[in-house]
């Protein structure tokens, strides 16, 4: 049998790894920047501890890269941040970021570890989905202590159980019915992370450095900010609250704290989540409507992810991830 230092790595295992260093190197550069410009001493701990857990997981990727004899990746280096650039984001938006960002880990961690055989892959994606949920709830009594935290719409409670008797139930046109609860959620949330990643491309687009990147974050922009009406529209329907915009959590500096580089991954990256989200979000709508919104919506936010794609090969900032052997371009060589 083989020993636990003789099996090789999986396409799942790498997949994640790979992944994993170029999130991680770019959010580092994106903490150090906020430490820098965070106000608030008890976000600024929270940055602080986010910042060493990124800091660490690297250091921890770049060993079992080194340990495989794999090339490792180049991701985001100090070039792709300016920390001593003005203040672009408000400390509640920065606050806001973190909890995004714990969320989103302990998403990625937990995928992760489904994948993950060999023990010390595992051992080290549960130690970091343990890491964002930590994470997640220190931002989140944060939140609540400073009175930020937005909380998902309430429900009544009924008055005992009862089954669907009709299957006009599932319809979304005509005489819809109100929303059941676990719909009411995916548009919460899928309004919350467009806002946040509205106000987010906001800033970018006012301080990224080439136009044509600039158009690109000012598409998504508008992009998200047609999302949250539409999530938005729904809520209303049924007479519940809509969460609020960052808009106002966004500074005028025009200065960049980022490479052009890093914000188109930062966005693209983004877009890769929220079409994960708007499956999910379609896989458990009933009525029909809904589920015509995720899959209209979602073929907009790819046509959007290709583009951002084709810009980021145009400047040579995406990276190769881990492929399998081109047997046929081997045949040609030899040719």
């Amino acid at each position: 049998m083989e020993t636990e230092k003789h099996v090789k790595l999986t396409a799942a295992e790498l997949s994640q790894i790979w992944a994993g260093y170029q999130n991680d190197t770019m959010l580092r550069c994106v903490l150090q920047y906020f430490r820098e410009t965070v106000e608030d001493p008890d976000i600024q701990l929270i940055v602080e501890d986010a910042l060493n857990l990124s800091m660490a997981q690297i250091e921890k990727l770049v060993t079992i890269f080194d340990k495989e004899d794999y090339p490792r990746p180049v991701g985001f280096t100090d070039r792709d941040v300016d920390i001593n650039a003005p203040r672009l984001y408000s400390d509640t938006f920065i606050l806001y970021y973190l909890h995004q960002s714990a969320k989103l880990g302990i998403n990625a961690m937990s995928v992760a570890v489904a994948l993950s055989t060999r023990h010390d892959i595992y051992s080290f994606f549960d130690e970091c989905l343990s890491e964002y949920v930590h994470l997640h709830k220190t931002t989140t009594d944060l939140l609540l202590s400073k009175g930020l935290y937005i909380r998902s719409p309430h429900l009544p409670t009924p008055r005992g159980v009862d089954f669907v008797k009709d299957k006009s139930f599932l319809s979304g046109f005509g005489d819809k019915r109100p929303l059941v609860s676990l719909e009411v959620t995916n548009l919460f949330d899928n309004i919350q992370r467009n806002a946040l990643g509205a106000s987010t491309v906001m800033g970018f687009a006012q301080v990224a450095r080439s136009k044509k990147v600039a158009k690109y974050f000012v598409q998504g922009q508008a992009i998200a900010e047609k999302h949250v009406e539409i999530f938005g529209s729904e809520l209303r329907k049924d007479n519940l609250n809509v969460p609020m915009t960052w808009a106002m959590e966004v500074t005028d500096s025009t200065v960049p704290p980022f490479s052009d580089k890093l914000m188109m991954f930062h966005t693209t990256a983004l877009i890769a989540i929220g079409m994960g989200y708007y499956g999910a979000s379609m896989a458990t709508a009933f009525r029909s409507d809904l589920i015509a919104d995720y899959a209209r919506l979602t073929a907009e936010i790819a046509k959007y992810s290709g583009e951002g794609a084709k810009l980021m090969i145009e400047n040579g900032w995406m990276e190769e991830p881990p492929q399998v052997v081109d047997r046929k371009e081997l045949v040609r060589q030899k040719k």
